[in-house]
């Protein structure tokens, strides 16, 4: 009976070690997908928004616990030399460059020394409705450091819906032109609209001259470590749940979702 509990205790103990070193070459660090911190949270756009409450909460969470909070290039930077980067990494990303960006976000990452990347619609900047960014924020929060700025194309329509290579060209080569024209500084980032792409949309992507790309769940179709295809996850206000929040920022949370 003595040596049968030690047999069990003994691959109790071999189990969770090989889960433990499982589990660490399944590790990748979360970068962050947010759209709108806004009151606001509707039910049409839920899966888009964060309430300022609780995007605040998380970013406490993210310093409380000791998250090391990167660049979006910094990121790519060891992603692309493959290396190992520590655990409780992360990286901060929002799209289409809503106002409250500045408004609510922008203050909380600022308190907090917190660095983000905004991918803009160019287009849509400054629209009279009064919900996108301006120039003049844009600038500030340039400025600060802390922010820097993506291509999200001219409009918003997915990249895999254009079908002419002319109008790809243009959303993809002449955006990052006249991004560079307007802010005066190198555009490295390009987020595709919807976060789908083609391997040759890829392709134009990096013969526009990006130094990465930014996309959504893109399962195992694409290596972990594509500068080209960096994999996020999605915040939205289902995660004013803070265990939830902690789940989808472990770095497993891409490994095994759907």
């Amino acid at each position: 009976m003595f040596k049968r509990k030690w047999l069990v205790f003994a691959v109790i103990i071999a189990a969770l070690f090989a889960f433990t070193i499982f589990l660490q070459t399944r590790y990748m660090p979360a970068v962050l997908m947010y759209h709108s911190v806004n009151p606001k949270t509707d039910k049409i756009m839920y899966r888009l928004i964060v309430s300022p409450q609780t995007f605040e909460k998380q970013m406490v969470f993210l310093k409380n616990h000791n998250y090391k909070v990167i660049s979006l290039g910094a990121m790519a930077e060891l992603l692309q030399k493959r290396k190992k980067i520590p655990f409780k990494t992360v990286a901060i990303t929002f799209d289409d460059g809503f106002k409250d960006n500045y408004t609510y976000a922008y203050p909380v990452l600022k308190k907090l020394g917190f660095p983000a990347t905004i991918s803009l619609i160019f287009d849509e900047i400054g629209r009279p409705e009064g919900d996108r960014l301006s120039w003049e924020e844009i600038k500030l929060m340039q400025e600060s450091g802390l922010i820097t700025f993506a291509s999200h194309t001219f409009g918003a329509t997915p990249l895999v819906d254009i079908s002419s290579e002319a109008e790809l060209r243009k959303q993809i080569a002449d955006s990052k032109k006249k991004f560079e024209e307007k802010l005066k500084i190198p555009i490295d980032a390009f987020t595709y609209v919807g976060g789908m792409f083609t391997p040759h949309i890829r392709e134009l992507v990096i013969e526009a001259g990006y130094k990465y790309a930014v996309a959504t769940g893109l399962g195992k179709k694409f290596s972990n470590y594509d500068v080209f295809a960096i994999k996020r996850v999605r915040i939205s206000q289902d995660c004013d749940d803070l265990l939830r929040f902690r789940i989808k920022i472990s770095g497993y949370y891409n490994a095994f979702r759907k």
